[in-house]
């Protein structure tokens, strides 16, 4: 069966502050639980803030290493979740009934690739 990630873009700076409400997390944490048990689900998490991050870049032969926050950023991955399904619509109903826990001034979305294998 393939894998597929699905990489979950934040927007930062319109997220609230204070991160994800309780209800949100229990809603999140009872579909997480079902996708487990229901074996898609192989792994999944959040992902600090971009100030906490740091950037290495290969360009022209050379290295350079930046350290967050990135302003010219205005969606980041905040997360990722990895899922064993059928098909490419499997994984993407998985994904929309992840996106849909979220209350309605979440602004994310979801980029779902397959892993290439082997």
């Amino acid at each position: 069966m393939p894998r597929f990630m699905s990489l979950i873009h934040v927007d930062e700076k319109n997220a609230p502050a204070e991160g994800p409400s309780p209800e949100l997390m229990q809603r999140m944490g009872a579909l997480l639980e079902e996708i487990t048990k229901a074996g898609v689900m192989l792994d999944t998490a959040g992902l600090a803030p971009t100030s906490q991050g740091t950037r290495v870049t290969w360009s022209g032969g050379k290295l350079s290493v930046t350290d967050g926050p990135f302003t010219e950023s205005k969606e980041v991955i905040g997360g990722y979740a990895i899922l064993q399904t059928k098909d490419k619509a499997e994984a993407i109903e998985w994904t929309k009934r992840f996106l849909q826990v979220h209350e309605e001034y979440w602004t994310i979305t979801s980029e779902i690739r397959e892993i290439a294998e082997g």
